[in-house]
């Protein structure tokens, strides 16, 4: 088969590929490997994709370099988004902290972004077997559907996803294509993932699986507010999965249960009116009776409330607000929901995304070292780098 010429092959059909392809103009091939296009898309959110955030800003990632988000995301912000959404007729909503999701399916994503890039080809079922580039366009050797094809193009848009989630194929394939041009990569590892603990502290965590309360979570220096829940291999919940992009093996996480209730004025206040009550029943007023029960054993709280002094109270609340753990592990890329880290930014336009190693090279999406706060960041982040990319490459024409 004669080698196919293209202005530009997009590598991914996921939510940074296919709003690349939505704005790079005609003569535009997107490949993926999967048997269907946004398979991220389609699990996101429940099937029901937290495609944004009203909050998106570049204060909302992680990055080596601080300030490399800022262009992209405001050239194609969370308003330019949801302007897509409305007009393509998909009923949306707020749901917590800023966070949209479609009212029907993730799939309505799916389909608007396969509308938008129009008349971009897309092939599924297709590897990369080997990447070149000859002085003047890029020689992509593929696998398509088990026959062999060879793609030439002028640009070349790397949009092949991190790490997480490897039973959907994710293989850091970006990484090695990025290292083969020159690029440095930042070190990577699994972010909005539950963590993991010792056996002795699994063992205190195990009764209380599925348990679940609003709490503030800390580690090095940032917090969140948000809900815990236990499960019975350690903490996962949204509180827990913003903080572990922040947390690094061998630091303390301090759980602040109950950040909207003054526990302490609470308990005093109880004290004068009902003394008498053991001072877990009167606890299971503001925390899950599983875990006071927990707390009861492995804090050794007895007695009535009118048996604690203000002493007393404020040690046992000072505890509760500042519950310090330490995570041993995480459960890793299985559960992540990104990765961490990837592509430096150093050597990477801000304003394009091409590569300043490679003319014609474009990086975007997961694979670079820019990564979202859980609530619909990442998403974020795709849509404005491809669109970046995109615009870029259109305006070659």
């Amino acid at each position: 088969m004669p080698p196919k010429p293209v202005n530009t092959l997009i590598l991914g059909a996921g939510a940074a590929g296919l709003m690349a392809a939505a704005h790079a103009g005609p003569d535009t091939l997107v490949i993926d490997h999967a048997k269907a296009p946004g398979e991220k898309i389609r699990i996101s959110g429940g099937g029901r994709c937290n495609f944004t955030n009203l909050h998106a800003g570049p204060d909302n990632f992680l990055s080596e370099n601080p300030h490399f988000a800022k262009s992209a995301l405001s050239r194609y912000t969370q308003w330019d988004f949801i302007d897509l959404v409305d007009r393509h007729g998909i009923a949306w909503h707020e749901k917590t902290l800023g966070q949209l999701f479609c009212d029907g399916s993730s799939k309505e994503i799916i389909a608007m972004l396969l509308d938008e890039m129009r008349p971009a080809d897309l092939w599924l079922n297709t590897s990369i077997d080997e990447i070149a580039h000859d002085g003047s366009r890029f020689r992509v050797a593929l696998t398509r559907q088990g026959k062999p094809v060879t793609v030439h193009a002028r640009n070349l848009v790397v949009a092949t996803g991190g790490k997480s989630i490897p039973k959907m194929g994710a293989t850091g394939l970006g990484y090695r294509i990025a290292e083969q041009f020159g690029h440095a990569l930042t070190e990577t590892r699994p972010a909005l993932v539950p963590l993991t603990f010792d056996e002795t502290t699994k063992e205190v965590f195990r009764p209380l699986s599925g348990v679940s309360l609003p709490i503030r979570t800390r580690c090095n220096g940032v917090g969140f507010d948000e809900a815990l829940l236990f499960t019975h291999r350690g903490l996962s919940g949204p509180a827990i999965l913003q903080i572990s992009s922040y947390w690094r093996e061998g630091d303390a996480i301090s759980l602040h249960l109950r950040p909207d209730l003054d526990l302490y004025t609470a308990l005093r206040d109880r004290r004068a009116e009902k003394g008498g009550k053991a001072l877990a029943t009167v606890l299971s007023d503001y925390l899950p009776r599983a875990l006071v029960t927990q707390m009861a054993e492995a804090w050794e709280l007895s007695g009535n409330l009118a048996d604690q002094s203000d002493t007393a109270l404020q040690r046992l609340c000072d505890r509760i607000t500042d519950w310090q753990v330490t995570p041993t592990s995480s459960e890793g890329y299985r559960t992540a929901e990104v990765t961490l880290g990837g592509v430096s930014t150093q050597e990477v336009s801000s304003r394009t995304m091409e590569s300043q190693n490679q003319p014609g090279l474009y990086l975007i999406g997961e694979v670079m070292d820019v990564t979202g706060w859980l609530g619909g960041y990442n998403f974020q982040w795709a849509w404005a780098s491809g669109a970046a990319a995109g615009r870029a490459i259109a305006a070659q024409r």
